[in-house]
């Protein structure tokens, strides 16, 4: 059976009350209940995206090693003091491969989001302004860009769910632990190592036989937004467990939602499984994670079908399950729940 990620022109949830808007809200209902994914286009100009804007902001992958290696996380570096933002270097072996470095919402709003002691809410390190002059800046306005972006989303989704639409806004205030992450995907140069280890890197599509890049996972926030360079690979699993292409506009955004969100939804919206098949090219890719605050309280919302549980932590829940993925893993007791701390 064949299956399709929808395309939802998004741009009238930039605007007032219309029409056209309510349209948008009912189709984006519908993939969220649906497939759980879909591809934003029709967003305002200015939102940065494309070409030009995705290289901007893909520098940093030209730096020399050794300034690349001052910004690896602790796991990868002992010498190196933060924990949770920074880079991750390639591992091999792994049936995911691939580096990057994953950013914090003090890229956008300074020291006045960061609280020592807490690796979730700690300084992002980023490379030198004179190594790469105006990335900064760059790197800034696409997150306020996106955070904009999937508020606006956020705001929708709330609509549809009959809530009022500002309803999930204080959970997210000021870049909550939203994490902006450059990923780089090169072709697989250790396929005899992780075939031994797991033989499910190999895997077929469309009668070829292709390997895995990024292990099949569900994302554990809210709603990740993905800018892609054009370069297919990554796929949805169908409830029905066929593998979907996600279409790799440039012009536009990949929006999945994640378990949270699902949880505290009643399982209205669904939370996808999703992965990254190889093509034997060099693949970049550059997703938001938009995630609440670390002290904000998830409780069932007031809607019809929503199993009661109990409130939780966001801050606790989005260490205990991010820490479950390669990058992280081994990280787990380098933070103590706040509820512990309470």
């Amino acid at each position: 059976m064949g299956h399709a990620i929808p395309s939802i022109d998004v741009g009238p949830l930039f605007g007032g009350p219309s029409q056209a808007r309510d349209h948008a809200d009912r189709q984006i209902a519908a993939a969220a209940a649906d497939s759980g994914f879909f591809v934003a286009i029709g967003l305002p100009s200015e939102i940065p995206l494309g070409a030009a804007a995705r290289a901007d902001l893909l520098r940093i992958f030209a730096l020399p090693q050794n300034e690349i290696r001052r910004l690896w996380r602790q796991k990868f570096d002992p010498s190196n003091s933060n924990v949770y933002r920074g880079w991750f270097p390639l591992q091999n072996g792994f049936l995911t491969r691939k580096e990057g470095i994953d950013m914090g919402p003090d890229v956008a709003y300074g020291c006045e989001v960061v609280h020592p002691g807490d690796p979730l809410r700690e300084p992002t390190p980023l490379p030198p302004e004179e190594a790469l002059g105006g990335w900064r800046a760059s790197v800034s306005a696409y997150y306020r860009a996106m955070e904009r972006t999937a508020n606006s989303l956020m705001h929708s989704i709330a609509r549809g769910l009959g809530l009022g639409e500002g309803h999930f806004d204080a959970a997210f205030a000021r870049g909550g632990l939203s994490t902006l992450r450059l990923i780089h995907y090169p072709p697989r140069t250790d396929l005899a190592e992780v075939s031994a280890n797991d033989p499910g890197v190999w895997v077929d599509h469309a009668g070829e036989r292709r390997y895995v890049m990024g292990a099949p996972h569900v994302d554990s926030g809210f709603l990740t937004l993905l800018a892609q360079d054009g370069v297919a690979g990554l796929q949805a699993r169908h409830h029905d467990g066929a593998w979907v292409d996600v279409p790799p506009l440039e012009t536009g955004l990949a929006v999945n939602f994640g378990r949270v969100l699902e949880r505290w939804c009643g399982g209205r919206i669904k939370a996808t499984e999703h992965r990254v098949i190889g093509t034997g090219q060099r693949r970049h890719s550059i997703p938001f994670f938009y995630e609440a605050g670390a002290e904000a309280q998830i409780a069932p919302l007031p809607i019809a079908g929503s199993a009661p549980f109990e409130p939780f932590l966001f801050g606790d829940y989005l260490w205990a399950t991010t820490t479950q993925f390669v990058e992280f893993r081994g990280m787990e007791a380098l933070r103590t729940p706040l509820r512990a701390r309470a």
